[in-house]
C-alpha cells in the first residue's frame, strides 16, 4: 500500500525547490503541492473568436445586487456564529497605487472549526448551523472593501501525512467582465503552520509571501465587537498580491 509522504518529506522538496530559486508567482506543477499536476490545463488553450460576445454572454452584476448583508457574514442567519468575530477591510489597488472602484469582492472561508460548508468537506469538525461562510461587497470609491466574519480554523487536507492549512480566507476578484477574474488568500499574522504549508511556500519570493499575510490594526478593532485586520490588494505591478488564478 502506498504511503503518503511525511511532512519532513514536504519540507525537504520545499527547501529544495526554493535553492532553486524562481519567482513570485509559484510553478503550475509544484511538488510538494501533490494536486498541483491534476489543477493545470495540458491542452493548448481554445482561442476565443469574439472576446466581446463572450463577454456578453456572461453574467452582470450592479449596485442593486449587492447588499449591505453579503458583507457581514455574522448576520445572514437567525442566531450568531460560533467563533472569533473579526473585521477584515483594505483597498483594492492597480500598480500605481490608484483605487479601483466598483469592483466585485467576494470570499468564501471554513468557520471557526475549519469546516467548509460544502459535500465534500468530510473534516470530522462541526458545522454551524448559523454560519455560512461566503460574502460579497463592491469596493468603494477610494476602492475600500470591508467585511465582517468570523476567524476560520485551520484544518487537515491530505496533502501528506497529518498536513494542516493554516486559518486563510479566499479572495475572489473581477474587474470590468466576468471574464476579468482574479483569485487569491488572505492569511493572518504569526500563524505557526505557515512553514508548513505547501500552498503558502510554493510562493517562493520572501516578499510577496508576506503580501499575503493581513496585519492586525488595532484601530480597526471595535469595542466588545471584533478585532481588525487590514490587508490591501494590488492588481499589478511589482508590488501585486500573489494570484492563484486569473493570471
Amino acid at each position: 500500500m502506498h504511503q503518503p509522504p511525511k511532512q519532513a518529506d514536504i519540507d525537504r522538496q520545499i527547501a529544495e525547490l526554493r535553492a532553486e530559486g524562481g519567482g513570485d508567482h509559484p510553478s503550475r506543477d509544484y511538488a510538494p503541492y501533490r494536486s498541483t499536476r491534476l489543477r493545470h490545463p495540458r491542452q493548448p488553450l481554445v482561442p476565443i473568436k469574439d472576446p466581446e460576445a463572450a463577454e456578453l454572454a456572461g453574467p452582470v452584476f450592479g449596485a442593486t445586487d449587492v447588499t449591505a448583508f453579503d458583507s457581514d457574514l455574522t448576520k445572514q442567519h437567525l442566531g450568531e456564529p460560533l467563533g472569533e468575530r473579526i473585521t477584515v477591510t483594505g483597498r483594492v489597488l492597480d500598480r500605481d497605487g490608484r483605487p479601483v472602484r466598483g469592483q466585485l469582492v467576494e470570499i468564501w472561508q471554513a468557520n471557526a472549526s475549519g469546516r467548509y460548508l460544502h459535500q465534500r468537506d468530510d473534516h470530522p469538525a462541526p458545522l454551524d448551523p448559523n454560519f455560512t461562510g461566503v460574502g460579497r461587497c463592491l469596493t468603494g470609491a477610494d476602492g475600500t472593501y470591508t467585511f465582517t466574519t468570523i476567524k476560520p480554523g485551520a484544518y487537515p487536507w491530505r496533502n501528506h501525512l497529518n498536513a494542516w492549512r493554516p486559518a486563510h480566507i479566499h479572495f475572489s476578484l473581477f474587474g470590468t467582465a466576468f471574464t476579468q477574474r482574479l483569485v487569491t488568500q488572505m492569511y493572518f499574522p504569526g500563524d505557526p503552520l505557515f512553514p508548513l504549508d505547501p500552498i503558502m511556500q510554493s510562493v517562493t519570493d520572501d516578499q510577496a509571501r508576506q503580501r499575503l499575510v493581513a496585519a492586525y490594526d488595532h484601530e480597526l478593532s471595535k469595542p466588545e465587537w471584533s478585532l481588525g485586520y487590514r490587508w490591501d490588494i494590488v492588481l499589478d505591478g511589482p508590488t501585486a498580491t500573489w494570484m492563484e488564478e486569473g493570471r
